[in-house]
């Protein structure tokens, strides 16, 4: 896996204050995106273990309320199984810090995906620019879902995060 940030203390993506892993490789190409240069799963740089440690640091943080995956796209073949053991590794180690995952695909293809073990939020679905609506929140189209994954895996259909 690669990728081309971390940031650090972000309101914009996701509940509460997190860190953003921005990772690189999106097939989705989604006319608009904010971040075409995470498209190349090549680009970036390699995600090693001073990546993770400095991604501890900041969840150790007590107001740092989880971890976004971002990108690119988290899900991507490049991507999905580190992310997905990334994923594991923080839910063990930080067990009250949550997980936010935003992807292009939809929910109902990846819902049964492992990693939507540790996932606390989706936002699933493409980007649409012709749909971009600035006054939603955590999401630029309304085609998107901010879906709570535990939540919607209890009851058997999709429950938004509120």
């Amino acid at each position: 896996m690669r990728y081309h940030n971390i940031t650090k203390d972000d309101m914009l993506n996701g509940d509460g204050l997190r860190v953003v892993l921005w990772v690189a490789g999106c097939s989705h190409h989604c006319k608009g995106c904010q971040n075409p240069i995470t498209w190349d799963p090549e680009g970036g740089i390699p995600f090693d273990e001073a990546a993770k440690e400095e991604i501890y640091e900041q969840l150790d943080k007590d107001y740092i309320s989880g971890i976004t995956f971002s990108g690119g796209d988290p899900l991507h073949e490049a991507n999905e199984d580190e992310v997905t053991e990334l994923a594991r590794e923080i839910k063990e180690k930080y067990p009250d810090k949550n997980i936010w995952l935003y992807t292009g695909y939809e929910w109902e293809d990846i819902r049964y995906h492992e990693i939507m073990d540790y996932a606390d939020v989706v936002v699933d679905g493409r980007f649409i620019l012709a749909q971009r609506d600035v006054t939603l929140e955590w999401k630029g189209s309304p085609n998107q879902r901010v879906i709570d994954v535990k939540k919607t895996q209890e009851s058997g259909k999709i429950v938004l995060f509120s």
